[in-house]
Parts: C-alpha cells; sequence; structure tokens
C-alpha cells in the first residue's frame, strides 16, 4: 500500500506530541519531531561550550546566538545582523519566540491521509 507524508507546524512542542497520540490508532508508519529556524545547524547546544566566548573560540554571534552553521563568513555576519542575535529584540511576550518553529512529519498509509490530515489541524498545526 502507498504512503503519504503529512508536514504540520506548530507553535510548541507539546501541541506536535498530542497530535502525534492522535495519529497512532491510524497507519501511522513514521514520525518526526523537530524544530526549525532560518539559520542552518545547531550550534552551541551545550553549556559546557560556552566556556569558549571567554577565550574568543566561536565563530561568531550568528553562530552562538542564533545556533547557526554558517557555510561562509558573509552568511554568519548577515545573521548576526538580525535583532535576534543581538538581543535587542524579541518575538513576543516575555520575549518567547512566537509562530510555527515546531515541524511535526508524519508519515502515514495513503488511505488515512485524510484523517492524519484532519486530526494535526485539529491539534493546531498549520
Amino acid at each position: 500500500m502507498a504512503e503519504r507524508s503529512v508536514f504540520a507546524y506548530f507553535n510548541t512542542p507539546d501541541q506536535a506530541k498530542e497530535a502525534v497520540e492522535r495519529l497512532k490508532p491510524l497507519k501511522l508508519v513514521d514520525y518526526a519531531i523537530e524544530r526549525i529556524d532560518g539559520y542552518a545547524g545547531p550550534g552551541y547546544q551545550s553549556l559546557d561550550r560556552l566556556g569558549g566566548t571567554i577565550t574568543g573560540d566561536f565563530k561568531g554571534l550568528g553562530n552562538l546566538t542564533l545556533g547557526g552553521d554558517f557555510d561562509s563568513l558573509d552568511a554568519g555576519i548577515l545573521a548576526a545582523a538580525s535583532v535576534s542575535a543581538s538581543g535587542y529584540g524579541s518575538g513576543g511576550p516575555d520575549n518567547r519566540v512566537t509562530g510555527r518553529d515546531i515541524m511535526l512529519v508524519a508519515i502515514v498509509e495513503e488511505a488515512d491521509y485524510e484523517e492524519a490530515d484532519r486530526i494535526v489541524r485539529e491539534s493546531g498545526a498549520l
């Protein structure tokens, strides 16, 4: 039987997890939940690596504050110009990121695609 992919974008990881729980009774082949943003790469994921800021052992502000892993110096400089990198701007109340930056990719059997699409939308997906 054929499979189809459902791409859904949520405000929070909890919304995506709720959607997965509701998808499980269907023929759910596989799924993944990821945080996405406009910058490539994982950047600094561990506080242990932040010690490099004292010695200057980091690629730049875009890498440090945005978690970007840039292929060129120009891309890193451009990302550092973002208000998100400088800390002078915020996305919403309490300086939290707003918008849908959580992506759920679910693979379901073709017969369950319409139901899966309905479920993720009811769970708050875009």
